[in-house]
């Protein structure tokens, strides 16, 4: 079968960036630093923004999230080979030449990285075998028919081998990475310096294959509070901010001196609840047992919160309440959870009763502080809800990094984190976040409640090799319906993404939320 959507030549048009005479330094505001700059280290949206611009995938993905022809011009399925043709004469970012050995390197590095969060490793799900068959041509082996296989490509940066390669299993480590050491790529901008806390540079790739990028430099500078991020713009200190506080957008559309570009994104935070055995942290007033296990208990914690006035009186009315981990029409995403279902207070006290906790039990539930929007207060808003149906709820709310290291060693009984489905499609939402961890397979990446459902596992597994998107669609539905009915974790609302920018300046938002500053162009 011939992968005839996505054979297609890219152009200037659709790439979205425009060359400018008149190009100069795009100073960005970002609301969370990346963990790393390692391209496979960590599967975090603050990383991956930054690892697409310095490295090109074979595949890459479109502002709503669509697949599009990069490294690769064209790509072909028979049975379970694909074979990719890759794009002749592209350089790195050090002038070396791009060839099959370099998407060889990448694919054995990805499992080979130590300690990684989220692992890179749900992106080769199905891949028995990668060969290189010329210099341009790469042939891949699933082990069964994979329609998702362009689509995963999306998300996997193509490295160096010249200049990553060393001497541990990896070639070269993380730390190595994050010092700029073999960090080259074949995206429109390379590396120059990272100085943790301050900024993050970068300049334009002088041998990039594709349209030459509006800047020529590019410096990130982290800033977590939302408010400090507008008063930096409005100051004249940045050119562009990511998620300006939701308070002041009405004031801010009207500043003629500004930009302001709002998109709905795929991005869903959530409540992830411990299922793995008694021995909880976090949790009091229960003689030991774990009251997250009761289905009884999960329906409860769901039926108190009020998503529409969280989304009303929180989020300013830039999120949509959520039923399910992935907003309709995308691929997966089940019709009949369309719409979140309305509180029910008294119904859940009476659900806390019949499991056996009347009078409820204590509850700390752990959340970044500046990594979502409002997400701190999101947090605070939860914590309210339970504790009026007896769950006596507190927040430990802390920055990113060290949130997720403590969500990392399950720390938390409870947590609220979010999600944004990298390939715009459920199968990669429920493998990475819900389908029972499996370190081979490469799935449940991040399922930190170390929920189990044999039998949604198995649904999202053979929708895999269903080559009809719409009966991959329907088998997938099926399985988020499991999950929901199930309580497996509690959706709370879909994040819309906001930009605000100085006049002049362009970005049309993606959906997938990333500020990737190749498609940030100077107005006509």
């Amino acid at each position: 079968m011939r992968g005839k959507l996505f054979a297609c030549a890219v152009t200037a048009a659709a790439a979205g960036l425009v060359g400018n005479a008149t190009a100069r330094d795009l100073v960005v505001a970002i609301k969370t630093e990346p963990s790393s700059m390692d391209p496979q280290y960590h599967a975090l949206t603050p990383n991956i923004q930054l690892s697409q611009t310095l490295f090109d995938p074979l595949v890459c993905a479109d502002a709503e999230m669509l697949p599009k022809p990069c490294l690769a011009e064209s790509w072909t399925a028979q049975g379970n080979t694909w074979t990719f043709k890759l794009r002749p004469n592209v350089k790195f970012s050090d002038g070396s030449p791009f060839t099959a050995a370099d998407v060889l390197f990448t694919f054995d590095r990805v499992p080979k990285v130590p300690n990684s969060p989220s692992s890179y490793k749900i992106y080769l799900q199905q891949i028995t075998k990668v060969e290189a068959v010329d210099p341009l041509t790469v042939r891949i082996t699933t082990e069964k028919p994979y329609p998702l296989l362009p689509t995963n490509m999306a998300s996997l940066p193509i490295m160096s081998a010249k200049a990553a390669s060393g001497t541990a299993p990896e070639g070269k480590t993380t730390t190595e990475l994050n010092a700029g050491n073999g960090l080259v790529g074949a995206g429109p901008y390379r590396f120059v310096s990272w100085k943790r806390g301050s900024e993050i540079v970068f300049e334009r790739n002088p041998y990039y294959w594709g349209p030459k990028p509006a800047w020529d430099r590019v410096i990130y500078r982290p800033i977590s509070n939302p408010a400090a991020r507008v008063a930096a713009l409005l100051a004249g200190d940045v050119d562009l901010v990511e998620d300006p506080p939701t308070d002041d957008l009405e004031r801010l559309k009207k500043d003629p001196k500004l930009n302001v570009v709002a998109k709905a994104s795929n991005r869903i935070i959530y409540v992830a609840l411990d299922q793995n055995g008694e021995q909880t942290p976090g949790i009091q007033g229960t003689n030991g047992k774990n009251p997250l296990l009761d289905k009884r208990v999960r329906e409860a914690m769901s039926l108190a919160i009020d998503r529409e006035a969280l989304v009303d009186r929180v989020m300013g009315g830039i999120a949509t309440p959520a039923a399910q981990l992935l907003p309709l029409p995308m691929l997966g995403a089940s019709k009949k959870l369309a719409t979140a279902a309305k509180a029910d207070p008294e119904k859940a006290k009476a659900l806390l009763k019949a499991a056996g906790y009347p009078d409820g039990f204590t509850l700390v539930l752990g959340s970044p502080n500046g990594r979502y929007i409002n997400d701190s207060k999101v947090a605070q808003t939860l914590a309210a809800m339970w504790t009026r149906i007896g769950i006596k709820t507190t927040v430990d709310a802390t920055a990113p990094p060290v949130f997720f290291k403590k969500r990392d060693s399950y720390a938390f009984s409870a947590y609220m984190a979010g999600w944004g489905t990298a390939t715009g499609e459920m199968s990669n939402t429920l493998n990475s976040l819900l389908v029972t961890p499996n370190k081979e397979k490469g799935v449940g990446t991040t399922n930190r409640s170390r929920y189990s459902n044999k039998a949604m596992d198995k649904l999202v597994e053979d929708s895999a090799d269903l080559m009809d998107p719409a009966q991959r669609s329907d088998m997938l539905a099926k399985a988020s319906e499991m999950a929901m009915a199930d309580f497996a974790m509690l959706p709370i609302h879909f994040e819309h993404s906001v930009w605000a920018m100085k006049k002049g300046i362009e970005f049309a938002g993606r959906a997938d939320q990333q500020t990737m500053v190749q498609y940030v162009t100077l107005g006509k």
